[in-house]
């Protein structure tokens, strides 16, 4: 018999912190061995035990979910780590990654979303975007031109503007999406019924409209900027 995921929680919030044990309990596979109220008590409680996975939320007083995750990694403790994010969080994801997360998952998401990222972290798998539920998808929804202008929530991100003028295509948004997944070229191809090579193709010019040099970052890019 495989033995359970052990879980460590933090969330500043009582009831928000108890809901999640509570739902984690109930899932096959999982086995909630810390809990915290804050980034400090996290540290502290990982100091004196092991997991296989933290699930942390993003914003807290004090010592936050980046915060507390970098100085994880700094003390060399390479433990996944799954940071719980609202969309008012999307500019902390560049962050987030850099300093060494391995996904974000969102607050309202299923209890059968929140198992398998759990899992997939686990694994070692990186989860790239939130995960969305019906509700969310729909403010992931493609934005016309007009609703990328200049001014408006893009510029208050800390992650530099798109070029005038620039448009992504619904092809193009689809394609992200993927990438998104952690999807390669050859399995994007094979799901959108298109040559590796159109798919490279279109990776490219992807990353030129975003300008930026690789997928993980273009990705988290688009995140940021709501173009998916």
């Amino acid at each position: 018999m495989t033995a359970p995921v052990r879980i460590a929680l933090a969330d500043d919030q009582a009831l928000v912190l108890q809901g999640l044990k509570a739902l984690l309990r109930g899932l096959p596979g999982i086995e909630v061995v810390l809990e915290a109220d804050g980034g400090e008590a996290l540290l502290d409680a990982l100091s004196r035990e092991r997991v296989d996975v933290v699930v942390s939320d993003i914003r807290m007083p004090g010592v936050d979910g980046i915060t507390a995750l970098a100085r994880l990694r700094a003390r060399g403790d390479a433990t996944p780590v799954i940071l719980l994010t609202t969309f008012d969080d999307s500019a902390l994801l560049l962050a987030a990654v850099e300093a060494g997360a391995q996904g974000f998952l969102l607050k309202d998401a299923s209890p059968e979303d929140l198992r398998d990222a759990i899992l997939a972290a686990a694994r070692g798998e990186q989860l790239l975007q939130p995960v969305a539920t019906d509700r969310v998808r729909q403010r992931f929804a493609y934005r016309e031109p007009g609703r990328w202008g200049a001014g408006g929530r893009r510029e208050a991100l800390d992650v530099g503007p798109l070029a005038p003028g620039t448009t992504f295509s619904e092809r193009e948004v689809g394609i992200l999406r993927l990438l998104a997944g952690g999807y390669s070229n050859k399995e994007i191809a094979r799901t959108l019924g298109l040559t590796e090579g159109t798919v490279k193709n279109y990776v490219s010019e992807i990353l030129d409209k975003l300008d930026t040099r690789d997928r993980t970052r273009a990705v988290l890019k688009a995140i940021t900027l709501r173009i998916i």
